[in-house]
C-alpha cells in the first residue's frame, strides 16, 4: 500500500479542501481530521468561527456529532447481543413495553408493530416513520418546528406518540430473507434501539457508553449532553446553525441523547471498530457489513433531507462509493469520472458531520460543518479527501 513519504504535499491539499468548505455559503466553520490506520500519517485542521461572537474554531473544538452516534448505538447493541442480553431477531416488544410502542406501525388496516425486530431497527428496514423529519398530513415536521419556533423537550413517549398518532409508516417491516428489501432512513429506529439498550442493561445510556466505549477507548472529550461531562478540560462546543441562524436547541438535544465529541476522539472510536477491538467475536464486525441494502431515490420532501440513493446501509454502517460505473458497464472515456473514489464505510449526520473509513487506503477521516442544511455535504467531500491522499500515494509509488 505504501506510506505517505512527503506529507507536506498532502497537508497542503487537505488544507485546500478545508478552505473550500468554509468558502461555501452558510458554512460558518469546518473541523476536519484525517489519518492512516497504520499511524503513518495524521492531519487535522479547522477554519472559521466556532461562535457567533467570532471565537475561532480549533481542531480540538468539540461538536455535536448528530447521527454519527448511530455507530455508537449499533456497536453497543451488537456487544449486548454477544453477551446474550438480546437477540437481533426477537421482536422489539420483548424488550420495551407495549405502552411505549403499541400501534406505532399501522399500515393499510394492519398493525405490524409486533413483527418489528431489533434487526429491522439496525438496518432501517422497519418502515417506521421518522419522528423528526416526516411531515404529518396537517402541520409541520418536528425539524421544521424547531427551525421556526425554537427549542423543545420531547420525551421518548412524546416521540412515539408523534409516530403513532401523526405519521404513517412507509412500508411493512421487510422479511429478513428478501433479496432487495425496502429501506428508509428513520431516526425512530435508533431512538428505539436506545430504549432497548437502557431496558436490557437497566442503566441510562451515558453510563452504558462510558462503561463499554468511552472509558475503554480513552475518549476523554466525548460525552452525552446534560448527562455526563468530558473527563479532560474541553473547549466550549461549536455552535450549530440552520442557514444563517444560530440553532440553540439544548433541550431537544439533551432529550434525544445527543453526543458531543472531537474529530480525534471519533477517529479513535472508528479505528477500534474497524480493527475489531470492540467485539469479543470476530464475526460481529463482519455481520455489520454482511449485507448492504441501497436506499431508494427520494420521492418526498422529507426523504430529500435523509440519506438516500446511492448510499447503502448495513447494520449501523453506511457505505458510499462512486455509483457511476457500477452496474452500468463500460462508459465512453469522456463520460467516466475523473477520479473514481474507492468505497468508504462509516456514518454521517444531518448537521454536516461525518466519520468514514476507506479500507482500500486504510484512511480515516472525521469532522463537521455544524450546518443543519448541509446533510449531503459529507458525501461531496469524500472524493476530495481520498483523492488528496491517493494521488500523492500513487505518484510517490511511481518515483520510488
Amino acid at each position: 500500500m505504501g506510506t505517505i513519504s512527503d506529507s507536506k504535499v498532502v497537508d497542503q491539499r487537505l488544507e485546500a479542501v478545508l478552505r473550500d468548505l468554509v468558502s461555501r455559503k452558510r458554512v460558518p466553520h469546518a473541523i476536519m481530521a484525517v489519518a492512516r490506520g497504520d499511524g503513518s500519517f495524521r492531519w487535522n485542521g479547522a477554519a472559521g468561527e466556532a461562535q457567533p461572537d467570532g471565537t475561532p474554531v480549533k481542531a480540538d473544538t468539540p461538536y455535536f456529532i448528530a447521527s454519527v452516534d448511530k455507530l455508537f448505538t449499533a456497536t453497543v447493541i451488537l456487544k449486548l447481543q454477544e453477551n446474550k442480553l438480546l437477540d437481533l431477531d426477537e421482536p422489539i416488544s420483548t424488550y420495551v413495553s407495549e405502552s411505549l410502542i403499541g400501534g406505532i406501525h399501522r399500515l393499510g388496516g394492519v398493525d405490524y408493530t409486533g413483527t418489528i425486530t431489533v434487526r429491522h431497527l439496525l438496518s432501517h428496514t422497519s418502515g417506521l416513520a421518522d419522528w423528526l423529519e416526516d411531515r404529518p398530513k396537517q402541520g409541520r415536521s418536528v425539524a421544521d418546528r424547531l427551525a421556526r419556533d425554537g427549542d423543545m423537550w420531547l420525551s421518548l413517549d412524546d416521540m412515539m406518540r408523534i409516530v403513532r398518532d401523526q405519521l404513517s409508516p412507509h412500508f411493512p417491516p421487510q422479511p429478513v430473507e428478501t433479496r432487495r428489501p425496502k429501506i428508509r432512513y428513520s431516526d425512530t429506529n435508533y431512538i428505539l434501539l436506545i430504549a432497548i439498550i437502557e431496558a436490557v442493561t437497566d442503566q441510562p445510556l451515558h453510563k452504558v457508553h462510558e462503561k463499554l466505549l468511552f472509558q475503554p477507548l480513552g475518549l476523554r472529550r466525548t460525552w452525552l449532553l446534560g448527562d455526563s461531562k468530558p473527563p479532560d478540560p474541553t473547549p466550549e462546543p461549536a455552535m450549530l446553525w440552520f442557514g444563517t441562524k444560530a440553532l440553540e436547541i439544548p433541550q431537544l438535544l439533551q432529550s434525544t441523547w445527543a453526543i458531543y465529541s472531537t474529530a480525534e476522539d471519533t477517529m479513535r472510536f472508528m479505528l477500534a471498530l474497524i480493527r475489531g477491538e470492540l467485539f469479543d467475536n470476530a464475526t460481529t464486525l463482519a455481520a455489520m457489513q454482511q449485507r448492504w441494502n441501497r436506499f431508494g431515490l427520494p420521492l418526498d420532501r422529507a426523504a430529500l433531507r435523509l440519506p438516500s440513493w446511492p448510499i447503502e446501509y448495513g447494520s449501523g454502517l453506511m457505505r458510499f462509493h462512486d455509483p457511476i460505473l457500477k452496474g452500468i458497464g463500460r462508459l465512453p472515456k469522456v463520460l467516466r469520472p475523473i477520479y473514481s473514489a474507492p468505497a468508504v464505510i462509516g456514518h454521517t449526520g444531518s448537521t454536516g458531520s461525518w466519520l468514514f473509513y476507506c479500507p482500500n487506503l486504510d484512511l480515516l477521516f472525521s469532522g463537521t460543518v455544524d450546518q443543519a442544511t448541509a446533510g449531503a455535504l459529507p458525501f461531496r467531500l469524500v472524493h476530495k479527501v481520498l483523492r488528496a491522499v491517493d494521488d500523492h500515494r500513487r505518484s510517490s509509488a511511481k518515483t520510488a
